[in-house]
């Protein structure tokens, strides 16, 4: 019997830690449904793009220019594991390199015919920032 309790709690351990992970936001939604979804909700053309107070002034702080943003909206990679959704709508992370060396990560909302910069994240420096 004492061989066999750490074996039972093992094996609840990863039970309970597979449910963790099945049930969290996304788990149900497969990679190859979530990309075609995902993909399919952003316009990547920079015809109706509009930004955020928030996004402007992380920007502002972080040396991003709306040319760079343009460039990542068009370029950039979605990054999956930071899309997110909720009652307001879903926001799309897209990463990539500004033209001046930046890896950046620029996150967007689809909303209606427009396409809403959400904020603006230099990955590789913190600058200091007072956006609200």
């Amino acid at each position: 019997m004492k061989k066999i309790i750490p074996w039972l709690l093992f094996l609840a351990a990863a039970i309970f830690l597979y449910w963790i992970k099945s049930n969290q936001r996304g788990g149900s939604v497969t990679r190859s449904s979530q990309t075609t979804e995902v993909s399919s909700k952003l316009d990547r053309s920079e015809r109706n793009i509009s930004y955020s107070k928030h996004a402007r002034c992380r920007m502002d702080c972080r040396h991003i220019d709306e040319t760079e943003v343009k460039d990542i909206l068009e370029n950039g990679v979605i990054n999956y594991s930071k899309v997110e959704e909720d009652e307001q709508g879903v926001t799309i992370p897209l990463e990539g390199v500004t033209k001046d060396g930046q890896k950046v990560r620029i996150v967007f909302a689809p909303k209606q015919n427009k396409t809403v910069v959400v904020t603006a994240i230099d990955l590789n420096k913190d600058w200091p920032c007072d956006c609200p």
